[in-house]
């Protein structure tokens, strides 16, 4: 099927010179490359030569070649953080300008300062708190009306900024509960663990149980269970536990008392970050409205004669 021509071997069917290689009576045609694909090859070698000059490329044994436009990708992330932080400074700056009780919760500045707080929650809060601020055992669920201290956005900013049962710092939001092991006989330990779970609905209380906890709880927790935000004393009346709401999680908390603790942020975050923060939590379900109107006007009411 081929022909001699000028000691070429030529492919009669398509006119292609042959490689002269032979396997099991086969032979390879010397098909060119497409001119396309060749053009395509060589502007690739083009753009490498020229990228290579341009940018940072060659390894050297201390650094790379540094490219005549002198361009880093480091160099490149430090202009977008700055122009970033450019364009978030006015927010920054007001944000500082404005006390949190006052913000607009319609305003596109509360809801900067919310994505900001949702920002550095995802950072410093998720290790305790969870990616939902759903909590866990011991750490509280952010989600729901149950605050210890508080749940207004100045409430909540306070809570960051000194943290809870920080020692050696006066500020910080303090709560102690006794360990009533030794304190309380068996049989009382046993009724008042009764009356806490009736509080709720979980149980029938007794009128010994009734009596060691007026003795003994309701100074701080309140006559009815109803907690106390000036102690810091969780309500009991409720459905929301941090510790566990089964009997032996309750013994134990009455016996030996676990007592948690967050850092205060003050000084590791910034006042705005803690206040975008302060505005994320109250966002999530739980917040409650600051009163200092209404605190106000009963305040000129009780001075009136």
């Amino acid at each position: 099927m081929s022909t001699d021509h000028e000691d070429k071997q030529i492919d009669a069917a398509t006119g292609t010179e042959f490689k002269g290689h032979e396997w099991d009576g086969i032979q390879e045609l010397n098909t060119p490359l497409p001119r396309w694909w060749l053009w395509t090859f060589y502007a690739t070698i083009i753009f490498a030569i020229g990228y290579c000059i341009a940018y940072p490329a060659i390894p050297l044994l201390d650094r790379a070649t540094a490219g005549v436009l002198n361009w880093s990708s480091r160099g490149q992330l430090e202009k977008d953080v700055a122009a970033a932080e450019a364009e978030r400074a006015s927010v920054t700056e007001e944000l500082a300008r404005i006390p949190i009780e006052r913000l607009d919760p319609e305003s596109p500045l509360m809801r900067a300062a919310i994505a900001g707080g949702a920002a550095a929650f995802r950072v410093n809060c998720v290790q305790c708190h969870g990616s939902g601020a759903a909590g866990s055992k011991g750490y509280p669920n952010l989600n729901d009306d149950d605050w210890l201290w508080g749940g207004d956005l100045r409430a909540i900013e306070y809570t960051l900024t000194h943290g809870i049962r920080q020692a050696g710092h006066d500020e910080t939001r303090m709560s102690i509960m006794p360990a009533f092991e030794g304190m309380l006989e068996p049989a009382q330990v046993e009724a008042v663990v009764g009356h806490v779970l009736s509080l709720s609905g979980k149980a029938e209380g007794s009128a010994l149980g009734a009596q060691t906890f007026a003795d003994n709880c309701a100074v701080c927790h309140g006559a009815r269970g109803e907690g106390s935000r000036e102690f810091g004393a969780p309500k009991l009346s409720d459905a929301i536990w941090l510790r566990g709401s089964n009997r032996e999680d309750i013994r134990r908390q009455v016996l030996n008392p676990r007592l948690g603790m967050m850092p205060k942020w003050d000084g590791r975050l910034d006042p705005v970050t803690i206040k975008m923060l302060a505005a994320y939590v109250h966002s999530l379900g739980g917040g409650e409205d600051f009163v200092e109107v209404a605190e106000d006007l009963a305040v000129e009411v009780d001075e009136q004669p």
